[in-house]
């Protein structure tokens, strides 16, 4: 079979050293890398590093091997084009067409997705030209990461870092795939927020009640919306697992906290999945300083009911057209089967959907693979057999797109 062939734009930008580890891991993974790098980026990380990595000449030149006309072809014959670190100057050429170098040539002839990956200090992403040249390149399809937040170029620290490389593959690795198999950036323009994990109520300042999910399935819900185009709000309440290249990502703690934080989040998005477990009860008073074990029997521990977050956000859209989205971790019971509690809840909670999926002993949470079946208002009834969480996360997006109003007349 014929290789992917990916080709790897890299920035004059400090970050250039990172894509290094990004390029090992495609050519490792087989995929077949031209990397094109601008003259810039050569003064960061020298040519003979990137051909020695791809096994392929790195130019910037438009004039090198011109006979095989290059500006052309290299666009032409890509399967998918990463651009990583992704300066404010590559992002105002790609957003205005501007050619003046074998990169952003190649950026005007590729006829296959496109994911930038950007990387500057915190004032040039914030700049209203950034911002809307962002906005330009979404509106036409291309996948643009949100930077990561964090320790920038010297003292300075905020929203500007490159996201880590493993994280942009599998990002790119979720577009390569969509776009094999003919399928546009559906969610290009869209604003999704996305929970994942699992909260927990505090008892004391050392004992919680909490759940056993990971946040797996969540963050996989992240990653294939960020491939598909969209904007994504992460709420993830504590989740040891890497950020999503490109999500905004909000950390929490507790039901109430979650609670605040999709509310928030939710005003202005056109979905919210709710994969996150929340916890039903808390303790009605958290206790200030540790429960002593003593001789005697421990304290009664007595419980009040969390908001019911779910059945909020469907019975108060943020937005017109909002398509809500619920988790179901259910277990057959002497009252019912999986999916009669599933159709129970459903009907109760009000959301568009409902993923229902049995749990139980490596089974559903703290496993990379699961099984479910999506409900819908309508009806509807869709079956994702056992497999990775990340086809599961394209089943809902793709019944969640399905749902999505079309967009207003002159945009995307």
């Amino acid at each position: 079979m014929t290789k992917p062939r990916v080709v790897l734009g890299v920035g004059g930008g400090i970050a250039a050293y990172k894509v290094a580890e990004l390029l090992r891991r495609f050519t490792e993974s087989g995929h077949e890398v031209r990397v094109v790098p601008t003259a810039s980026a050569l003064r960061f990380v020298g040519e003979a590093t990137w051909a020695a990595l791809s096994g392929r000449p790195a130019t910037p030149d438009l004039w090198s091997g011109a006979h095989e006309v290059p500006h052309v072809r290299i666009g032409q014959q890509a399967d998918l084009v990463v651009v990583a670190p992704a300066t404010a100057d590559l992002l105002g050429k790609a957003a205005h067409g501007l050619a003046d170098d074998l990169l952003t040539n190649t950026l005007l002839t590729a006829r296959c997705p496109v994911v930038y990956a950007p990387a500057m200090h915190t004032e040039m992403w914030e700049h209203q030209a950034t911002v809307a040249n962002v906005r330009t390149l979404r509106e036409r399809g291309a996948v643009v990461l949100d930077p990561a937040a964090g320790r920038l170029t010297g003292a300075d620290s905020g929203p500007g870092r490159l996201p880590e490389p493993e994280e942009i593959f599998a990002v790119a690795r979720r577009v390569l795939a969509r776009g094999s198999a003919g399928l546009a950036a559906d969610l290009a323009g869209r604003h999704v927020v996305v929970s994942a994990g699992g909260t927990r109520e505090h008892l004391d300042p050392v004992r919680f009640l909490g759940n056993r999910s990971s946040g797996r399935q969540g963050y996989a819900l992240a990653r294939a919306a960020l491939a598909r185009g969209a904007e994504v709000t992460l709420v993830a309440a504590n989740v040891a697992l890497p950020d999503p290249a490109g999500a905004k990502i909000v950390r929490v703690v507790s039901a109430l906290d979650l609670r605040e934080a999709v509310l928030g989040a939710a005003e202005h998005a056109d979905a919210v999945v709710m994969a996150a477990a929340v916890a039903d009860f808390r303790p009605a008073e958290r206790q200030e300083t540790k429960i002593k074990k003593t001789g005697g029997e421990p304290p009664p521990l007595h419980l009040v009911r969390n908001p019911d977050i779910l059945a909020e956000l469907a019975r108060d859209r943020r937005t017109m057209g909002q398509v809500v989205v619920g988790f179901a971790a259910e277990t057959g019971d002497e009252t019912g089967a999986v999916l009669d509690h599933g159709r129970e809840k459903l009907a109760r909670k009000g959301s568009d959907l409902l993923v229902v999926n049995e749990v139980g002993e490596r089974r559903g949470f703290e496993v990379d693979e699961n099984a479910a079946v999506v409900l819908g208002a309508d009806g509807s009834e869709t079956v994702v057999p056992s497999g990775p969480k990340d086809a599961l996360a394209d089943v809902v997006w793709d019944l969640v797109a399905g749902r999505l109003p079309a967009r207003e007349t002159g945009r995307l």
